[in-house]
C-alpha cells in the first residue's frame, strides 16, 4: 500500500499550438504533494518564467536566506543571468509557462528589458487579466480547460495591445535571436554583427534595448540552457556519456569550463543540480523550459 506521506509529482505538458504558439516555448501544469524539498532553485534561462499557482502563493527568494522574497499566486520571473530561490510548500498545484522574449512586449505590455528583477508580482503587470486567468484556472481540474484558459489569455492581449505594446522588435534583433538560437548559443558575435549589417556596439545596444542583454550574454544563456536538458539527460540515462561529453556537444571548450559556466549561472555545479532536483528529474520535470 502507497503511503500517505509518500512524495508525489505530476507534470502534464500542453502544446501551445494556435496563432500564439510561438509566444511560448513551453506550458506546464504541475501538481506536487508531501514535497519534501525546501527550496527549488530556479535556473537562468533565454525565456521568461510566467507561473500561476492555485493553491499557495509562489515565494522567490535571491538566495537561500532572502528576508524579503516576492510572494505572489501569479509570478513572473524576468531574463535574468543568476538563479532564483523558490520555496516549497509540501503541496503546490498551478501552470508554468516559458515565455518568449519578444511576446513579453503584447503579453505585459513591455519589452523584456523594461521588466527587472527575478521575480515580479504578475499582478502588478497583467493587473486584473491576472485575477481573471487564475479564477478560470481554478475552477476546472482539467488539464485541457485549464490550458485553453491560458491559451484565451493570449489571444486576448494579443487582440488589445497597443501602442509600444503592439509594436514589433526591430528585425536585427529577431533575426539575431534566431541566428543564435540556430547555434545553440556557440556563433562568434563578430559573425552575428555582419549577418545582420550592423557593427558590433551597435547590435549590442539593439538587443539591450530589446532584450535587457547583449547577444553574448543571450548566446550565453542559450548555451546553457542546451547543457542543462543534456545534463538532465545524462542523469536519467548515465549510459549516454560523461559530463565531458556534455560540455562538448553543448559547446563547451571542456568539463572545467563547463562547471565553471554552470556554477556562475546557477550557483552550484551540475553534480549537486542534480542532486537537488533528482526527483523533479525522475517524474519528467525540467523539460522543455519547466521546472
Amino acid at each position: 500500500m502507497t503511503s500517505t506521506t509518500e512524495t508525489t509529482m505530476d507534470f502534464v505538458r500542453a502544446d501551445p499550438r494556435g496563432p500564439y504558439a510561438g509566444a511560448v516555448a513551453s506550458m506546464v501544469g504541475y501538481r506536487q504533494r508531501h514535497v519534501r524539498q525546501r527550496l527549488h532553485r530556479g535556473l537562468p534561462s533565454p525565456y521568461l518564467t510566467f507561473v500561476v499557482a492555485l493553491d499557495t502563493p509562489v515565494v522567490v527568494g535571491e538566495r537561500e536566506d532572502d528576508p524579503d522574497p516576492v510572494s505572489a499566486y501569479g509570478m513572473l520571473g524576468p531574463l535574468a543571468t543568476r538563479p532564483a530561490y523558490i520555496d516549497q510548500p509540501p503541496a503546490q498545484e498551478g501552470v508554468q509557462l516559458a515565455v518568449h522574449p519578444f511576446a513579453a512586449r503584447w503579453l505585459f505590455g513591455a519589452p523584456a528589458s523594461r521588466l527587472p528583477g527575478l521575480a515580479l508580482d504578475v499582478r502588478d503587470v497583467l493587473g486584473a487579466p491576472a485575477d481573471a486567468l487564475r479564477a478560470r484556472i481554478g475552477d476546472s481540474d482539467d488539464w485541457a480547460s485549464r490550458f485553453d484558459a491560458v491559451r484565451a489569455l493570449l489571444a486576448e492581449r494579443a487582440r488589445t495591445a497597443s501602442g509600444a505594446a503592439a509594436t514589433r522588435p526591430r528585425r536585427e534583433v529577431v533575426e539575431g535571436w534566431r541566428w543564435i538560437v540556430a547555434r545553440g548559443g556557440n556563433g562568434r558575435i563578430d559573425d552575428l554583427a555582419a549577418h545582420v549589417a550592423l557593427s558590433p556596439r551597435r547590435l549590442r545596444t539593439v538587443f539591450v534595448d530589446e532584450i535587457g542583454f547583449g547577444p553574448k550574454a543571450l548566446s550565453r544563456l542559450v548555451r546553457f540552457e542546451r547543457a542543462v536538458a543534456m545534463v538532465r539527460d545524462q542523469a536519467l540515462e548515465p549510459e549516454s556519456g560523461s559530463l565531458s561529453d556534455v560540455a562538448a556537444r553543448a559547446g563547451y571548450a571542456d568539463h572545467a569550463h563547463l562547471v565553471h559556466d554552470f556554477r556562475a549561472l546557477s550557483g552550484t555545479t551540475p553534480t549537486g543540480w542534480v542532486d537537488e532536483e533528482r526527483r523533479n528529474l525522475q517524474a519528467g520535470g525540467h523539460r522543455n523550459g519547466a521546472a
